[in-house]
This record gives structure tokens, sequence and C-alpha cells, in this order.
């Protein structure tokens, strides 16, 4: 297993770091690696209602009818 060491990161963000780790019961390390991962596997996914306009360049390949019906079920 990799070992990531970061200089010259801010306080005030270690110290947010450190109570965000102590708020989910995780070390620091645990919640870097937490957050890592989640910010680089997590695919953004848009939501029709961020639309602005016809938004057609953040739909490429998408099936709006079948987008709208995930987006209906997702809320029931």
């Amino acid at each position: 297993m990799a070992t990531l060491n970061v200089k010259g990161l801010p306080d005030s963000l270690y110290d947010a770091l450190k109570l965000r780790a102590k708020q989910e019961r995780r070390s620091v390390a645990q919640e870097v690696t937490v957050l890592l991962e989640a910010a680089l596997t997590t695919p953004a996914q848009h939501s029709i209602l961020e639309l602005r306009g016809l938004g057609k360049g953040l739909w490429p390949g998408t099936d709006a009818a079948a987008h709208v019906e995930n987006e209906r079920a997702a809320w029931d």
C-alpha cells in the first residue's frame, strides 16, 4: 500500500479534516482515503434540474426519456 505525504497543507484545512474525521469516527488517514476515493471514483451525476437552456453539452448520448424516468423513480 502506498504512502502519501502532503507538504504545505494549510492549518485551517488540516483542522477541518481532523474535525470531519472525528465526526465520522475515522482517523485522519482514513478520512483522506475516503474523500480521495469519492472524488476520484464517483462520476458526477447530473440532474435534469441542473439544466440551463437545452443543456445538450452535458447530455451527449443520453436517452432523455429514460433519464427522466430514472430521476422520477429516484424520488419515489
